[in-house]
């Protein structure tokens, strides 16, 4: 649920801030504060410890290819693309996700999983409309084939994730992993962007970082990380889809853009093909032997 709300708000509130504040800015100072929270959570709780050698490849991973890589392509697309559309491209992890797991892991989902996900999917190809933009508008192509590849640097990293053993936990590695992102984008935004005058933001400027800071960046990457690592590959991918129906369901709301009925019917099919992979296995079976 914090990986939903997290990341499912990150697309509106970025698609908003990055109207006012330079989107390599936003991103990085966003991203040191998640940094400082997590240092700071960790410290509390006596958890926080310095990654050994053998954990270095995922952080590498997830800090270059989920995070930087990442959210540097997320933010160009949104000067092109609208939040809620952006945010469904983003997240078509299943397609390239699911089937490696198969082959490399030898996870096979039950029959039930199966039909969830494909539920899932097909209210993302609906919600996902090819004829509802320009094709003969450069920049919107353009940002749509960035989020088709944001989604693909997301997938390679959630497969080294479930083929990682890791020595510490994924909380105690992503102040590591920020740290490497908030540096390459910060590398960005002083060769690319002026200094933002922080001075002068205003109220509604100053909610909308703190909101990506603390849920969008701390929260949203505790969960995240935590849920693909622990969780089978199924239903983390096709249970994070929940973000893009957040991020829609959002810029509906808060951003104007029009819900017709291809996204009402898409939305639903989402959410019930969500519902059909994270629910538990109902345990009557299992009493029905007991009595037995």
């Amino acid at each position: 649920m914090g990986a939903i709300v997290g990341y499912g708000g990150l697309w509106p509130v970025t698609r908003k801030a990055i109207e006012t504040i330079p989107p390599f800015w936003f991103a990085s100072l966003r991203m040191w504060v998640g940094v400082m929270i997590l240092v700071i959570v960790l410290f509390t709780t006596r958890r926080l410890r310095m990654p050994s050698r053998h954990d270095l490849p995922l952080i590498l991973s997830i800090g270059f290819l989920m995070l930087a890589f990442y959210t540097t392509l997320m933010h160009l697309a949104l000067l092109y693309v609208e939040a809620g559309r952006a945010a469904l491209l983003g997240y078509t992890t299943p397609l390239w996700v699911l089937p490696a797991a198969y082959f490399l892991f030898g996870e096979t989902p039950s029959r039930r999983k199966l039909i969830g996900m494909a539920i899932a999917m097909t209210g993302l190809i609906i919600l996902f409309n090819p004829r509802a933009f320009n094709w003969s508008d450069s920049d919107v192509v353009l940002g749509n084939a960035l989020l088709l590849l944001c989604a693909l640097l997301w997938s390679v990293t959630i497969i080294h994730i479930r083929g990682h053993r890791p020595v510490l936990t994924p909380i105690q590695l992503a102040p590591f992993q920020l740290m490497i992102s908030a540096s390459f984008i910060g590398i960005l935004a002083l060769l690319f962007e002026p200094f933002p005058d922080v001075t002068s933001w205003t109220t509604a400027e100053t909610g909308l970082f703190f909101y990506g800071a603390t849920f969008g960046t701390a929260l949203a990457m505790m969960s995240v990380t935590t849920c693909v690592r622990y969780l089978p590959t199924v239903v983390s991918t096709v249970g994070l889809l929940g973000a893009p129906v957040c991020a829609l369901i959002l810029s509906v709301f808060f951003l104007g853009e029009v819900l017709t009925l291809d996204l009402a019917s898409g939305l639903i099919l989402i959410i019930g093909g969500i519902a059909m992979v994270s629910v538990p296995k109902s345990r009557s079976k299992d009493v029905a032997q007991l009595k037995g």
